[in-house]
């Protein structure tokens, strides 16, 4: 059978009953009310991203058992140089896609996959350059190996096409989520099988190119609209560029939010130590995956389309939304505190035990930052891309440098109260923000804050002595 024929038969599979069965998301916007939109969206995502989280931990259980810790600690540090390299360029094309007037334009959408593809070389040309500094810089020559080729996932990666961003730009993801979750079993399937094959951390970085290449496959077999093609408007790209400043700048500091724990980590404590940190992270970060793929897929499509700032009525909405959002995730990071240590208990082997605390810690010092993560998408619905830069940076600087003063004074445990005391202060930023674009509540953030709180001090109390085996982590 042609391709043609196959596409057509695998599409139906993922075909959904209602509006989402004859249009892609190229369309128009879909009428109904937004809650219902909201609701449906956030459902799917919530199932598709439960899913995967479910798939990542079966797979690192099954890789667990038979690759060895120090492989998990290579592959964090090769991740943490890949995502950087990333973030220090990202453009900001789907954030573009979503909140640009031309966001349904073909001619805007291929201008914006050809830069994506361009700057996807680079990105691993960036890499491979790095290898080498990067294996000095942590003392382990086999980065120097594994980076060149895991890296080249993000050449993969760039030719992702832009139905994948339209249609998260109308909510209307379903199809998406299903893809995404197909994709990663299979990849999980083939990560497993080569680390039964080679018992190699070897596995795993080819497992990335793998997992990307299945990924573009069912993207360009499976999502309607019509495909991208190469493309160069002038005004196309003097919108993205203009608008992507600000979300370069914003980005790279973004890279210091996400990755600096582990950067810092990788000098201070074995490359054991990063592979039992990481798993512990691993199930921490997993409810905050979630809500930041929920945040901008959902709450900036929201704010975009009812500002808060705009009626009582807008603001009314979004505060709902908002504080739906925030108690859902609160419950789970609180979870997670009382309930990390027994969860790795039962999961994992006697090597990884000491990832407990880990759990519990970084539920804990992620709770400033859940507070206020939803407001910074009424700039940027409103295209104010210099206020996300202005918060991010804020954010950045703190949780860096306050993370590694505490490293330096109290340990790991130091490291991770300097890691929440930045986005305690940074939320002074965030208020700032919320209140020029009028979308701040005073009352939800102190009843937030107040759970998490009590919530905090419950946990610290019954993990105490978790928490202070985390002293053992430093070489």
């Amino acid at each position: 059978m042609s391709p043609r024929g196959i596409r057509p038969r695998l599409a139906s599979l993922f075909a959904r009953k209602g509006p989402d069965a004859e249009g892609g998301p190229s369309q128009a916007v879909p009428g109904g009310r937004i809650a219902d939109r909201i609701g449906s969206s956030a459902a799917v995502i919530v199932g598709n991203l439960f899913g995967g989280q479910l798939l990542r931990l079966a797979g690192n259980l099954v890789l667990s058992r038979i690759l060895f810790p120090e492989a998990f600690g290579l592959m964090t540090l090769v991740t943490a140089v890949i995502v950087g390299v990333t973030m220090f360029s990202d453009v900001g094309i789907k954030p573009s896609i979503q909140q640009s007037k031309r966001g349904d334009d073909q001619v805007f959408l291929d201008t914006a996959w050809t830069i994506q593809i361009l700057r996807s070389f680079a990105l691993w040309i960036a890499c491979c350059l790095l290898s080498w500094p990067a294996g000095q810089f942590f003392n382990e020559p086999m980065l120097t190996q594994l980076l060149p080729v895991a890296s080249f996932s993000l050449v993969v990666m760039g030719f992702f096409p832009t139905r994948e961003d339209t249609a998260s730009r109308h909510l209307k993801i379903g199809r998406v989520m299903a893809i995404d979750l197909v994709s990663q079993a299979l990849g999980l399937v083939v990560i497993i099988g080569l680390a039964w094959w080679l018992r190699s951390v070897w596995a795993m970085a080819f497992g990335m190119v793998i997992g990307a290449v299945i990924k573009l496959v069912l993207y360009d077999l499976l999502l309607p609209g019509p495909r991208n093609r190469l493309c160069w408007e002038r005004e196309a790209r003097i919108e993205l560029i203009h608008f992507g400043k600000w979300i370069f700048l914003s980005t790279a500091f973004s890279f210091l939010l996400s990755q600096s724990d582990k950067m810092i980590l990788g000098k201070f404590i074995t490359l054991e130590g990063i592979g039992i940190y990481n798993v512990g992270f691993f199930i921490a970060a997993a409810p905050m995956m979630i809500a930041t793929s929920m945040n901008g897929r959902i709450m900036l499509p929201l704010c975009r389309d009812h500002p808060p700032g705009k009626s009582a009525t807008d603001f009314a909405l979004v505060r709902r939304v908002r504080v739906r959002f925030t108690m859902a995730f609160l419950a789970c990071q609180l979870a997670l505190s009382l309930l990390g240590v027994t969860i790795i208990e039962i999961l994992y082997d006697d090597r990884f035990h000491a990832s407990g605390g880990v759990v519990v810690a970084v539920a804990l010092m992620n709770i400033p930052f859940l507070i206020g993560m939803t407001y910074e998408n009424a700039a940027m619905a409103s295209g104010d891309s210099r206020a996300v830069f202005a918060l991010n940076a804020t954010r950045a600087i703190l949780q860096t440098g306050l993370f590694l003063a505490g490293i330096q004074i109290g340990g790991l445990t130091g490291a991770f109260v300097g890691f929440a005391a930045g986005h305690l202060l940074a939320h002074a930023m965030v208020i700032r923000i919320a209140v020029k674009h009028g979308a701040w509540d005073p009352l939800h953030d102190a009843a937030m804050a107040l759970i998490g709180a009590g919530g905090a001090a419950l946990a610290l109390w019954v993990h105490a002595d978790d928490l202070a085996l985390l002293a053992g982590f430093l070489s």
